[in-house]
This record gives C-alpha cells, structure tokens and sequence, in this order.
C-alpha cells in the first residue's frame, strides 16, 4: 500500500526557534521509516505549515498515488491553514497522534516544544468533523501505536477499494436468490457485463498448460477436459484484464454451449483470487467486490460459503464449486475433472486443496433496509 505522510507545523516556530526546524523534519523522517518498515511505500510531503503549502502538499500526494494520507503532528499546527486541503481530498484520512517522547514529567527542560502535537491533533479533528470529513485517530506511543495505524491503514485500504470498483459479471444472477441483491451503483460500484473474448491461441493455452504442470499436481482428468477448461479460462482472463476489473461475479447456470462456453470456468476463478481479483458466485457482485477490497489489504482471503453446520464438533463445511484462492493451499493443489450436471456445457477441471492451518475471520457483507449494511466478522 502506498500512502503519503503529511506532516503538520507552525511557522511561528521557524520565526521564532529556528534551531527546531531541522530536528522536526528528522522526526518526520523516522516515523516514514517506521511505516516502511511494516511494508508500506510512503510518500513524503514537505512540512507543511501555511495554506498553500497544505495544498501543495495533499496536491502531490494525490498525483503520487497515495492510496491514504497519514498525518502527522510534529508540534501545534493552526488548523484553519490545513483544513480546506484535507477536507477537500478524496483520500481517507489517518490521524497518527504521536511524540518522540513516551514520558513528560514535572522536569521537561527541552520537551514541551516537541510533544505538544495533541494541542494541533485536537484543533484539526474538531474541523475535520465539522466539515463533515471522515478521518481515523492512532494515538499513543511506542509500537502499539504505528499497530494500531497498520489496521487502520488497511481499513482505509479497504474501504476505497470498495468505492468505485469495477466489477463484471457473467451469467447473470441465480435465479431466485435475493440475499445479495443491491441497487445498481451502490458504493459507486460500476458493473459491467460479459462480453464474448476471442479464444486463445495455442501458444498462450501452451504456455498455461506449463504453468499449471509447475504449480499444481496433476491428478484425473481427459484431456478434453482439460483443454475445454483452458479455452475458457483464459476467455475469462481476457475480460477481465480488456476492462481492467477489480472483482466479478459468474453465476454457473447462465454458462452454457450456447453462450461460447465449453465449460464453466471456475480454474480462472480460483486463479484469479491468488492474484487479488475478488470473486463470488451467483452474480453476487456486492460479495465479489468485498472480497476484492479484503484482499487489497489482507492477501490471505478467498471466497467461501457456508454449507452444512457440524453442530456436534462445532464446525462448518463450507464449500462452493471448487472455487478457492490457490495461494492459501497447505500443498500444491490437485487439478482434477469434476462431473458436472447444472447447466448444459461439458465437465470442468478444477484445483482443489487444503486451506493453510491457522486463526481466522469469517467475514460477511449483509445488505439491510434502505441501503443499509452489516459487517458481521467472526473469529474461526
């Protein structure tokens, strides 16, 4: 994830005690260290302390490709200088209240210029709600904090992935089912149905085929099958990659012969989880994009659901058509033919495998009244 950190100043203080002025820029410097250090690709603005450098500086990050800015107290900032820039982006917003010092005793000597950022957090906040801005607050010290702002990090991830994502579909919806049924456009997603892709030539199918032959274990399967799966996997790969989709949904009685599917394509779903495009059945587009938005910050999620209850042993078989992110496989996945008798197309070769042992999230997005949402979240 990239994002860009903001830091916030006075340029009272540069009139004032310009011998600070470098030991804040330093502090600004370690703390995007930190956050490199957790993976992040940060992006640094100039210490901003006026109006116009507020703009500048949200201006660059914006054209930088930050995907959330942090921002960052390096003492008092007024908050009628940043406001306008900051409630005027698009990007989400991560407060990281923090100081250099964990403790402030009745002896602070030289503390009080450099750990008195609450003062401007404050001020800033109460603007930020005013403009009705969303924002999130880290506060705190040490490494519990730069914790605190990676989860909140990734939430913001989360949710601008989910706003304005592409997201196709294929085969329509099941008939019948309404769990999943959303208004057209709902967090500005954009959906966008199938449209038929040339087949691929023989040294793209080749060339998958050796792929597969390296990645997975080879187990039952006529090379019908087989070759029937590739044709219409890679079909579905070209969609996906000619509209630049961040999620889609395929619903498998609408994939037929009569369609230009040899069979249903469930291979390139599970291919496409392992490489961070969300996926769900059904024409499921809202679940398809959850999962797109998971997996921009939570790589190690696949699509699942929830089948037979254990209630003895206190399990869930949780199941679909052999779709699974293949990334998350203990071992090599087994590729094998499955029969299949749910719509009128040949029999599909699916991989298959054990999921990596270990804690985990059982995550739902459910739609409620007057386009309402729950997000239900249960450790497994």
């Amino acid at each position: 994830m990239k994002i860009g950190l903001l830091p916030l100043y006075i340029k009272l203080y540069d009139e004032v005690a310009p011998a600070l002025t470098e030991p804040m820029r330093k502090r600004a410097d370690k703390v995007a260290e930190n956050f490199r250090k957790r993976g992040f690709q940060v992006v640094e603005a100039p210490v901003s302390r006026v109006a116009s450098e507020f703009r500048s500086s949200v201006t660059m990050l914006e054209q930088q490709g930050a995907e959330a800015i942090v921002t960052l107290h390096l003492a008092y900032s007024p908050s009628l200088e940043s406001i306008d820039a900051l409630a005027g982006t698009k990007l989400p917003l991560v407060v990281l209240d923090t100081t250099p010092d964990e403790e402030f005793g009745f002896d602070f000597g030289d503390k009080l210029m450099a750990n008195h950022g609450i003062h401007g957090v404050q001020d800033m906040c109460n603007l930020l709600l005013r403009r009705e801005k969303t924002f999130l607050i880290s506060a705190g010290y040490g490494e519990k904090v730069y914790d605190d702002a990676e989860k909140l990090l990734r939430a913001a991830l989360m949710a601008k992935k989910m706003t304005g994502a592409r997201v196709g579909a294929l085969g329509g919806s099941f008939a019948g089912m309404g769990d999943f049924q959303v208004p057209d456009g709902i967090f500005g997603m954009q959906k966008i149905e199938f449209t038929d892709q040339p087949d691929a030539d023989d040294a793209e199918m080749k060339a998958e085929a050796a792929l597969d032959r390296e990645r997975y274990v080879c187990g039952k399967f006529s090379e019908t099958a087989y070759t029937a799966t590739l044709r219409a996997s890679l079909k579905l790969r070209h969609w996906i990659e000619k509209e630049k989709l961040d999620a889609f949904t395929l619903s498998f009685p609408g994939i037929t012969l009569a369609n230009g599917f040899e069979t249903v394509p469930f291979l390139e779903c599970s291919k496409a989880l392992a490489r961070g495009i969300g996926y769900a059945g059904e024409g499921d587009v809202l679940t398809a994009v959850f999962v797109a938005a998971l997996l921009a910050a939570y790589p190690q999620t696949t699509f699942l659901e929830m089948f037979c209850p254990d209630w003895k042993n206190n399990r869930i078989f949780t199941s679909h058509m052999g779709e699974i992110n293949l990334a998350l496989t203990e071992s090599k996945p087994l590729l094998a033919e499955r029969d299949y008798i749910f719509s009128d197309t040949g029999n599909p070769v699916v991989a298959t495998g054990c999921l990596k042992s270990g804690s985990a999230v059982l995550a739902d997005l459910a739609p409620g009244p007057d386009n309402t949402f729950t997000l239900i979240a249960a450790p497994v």
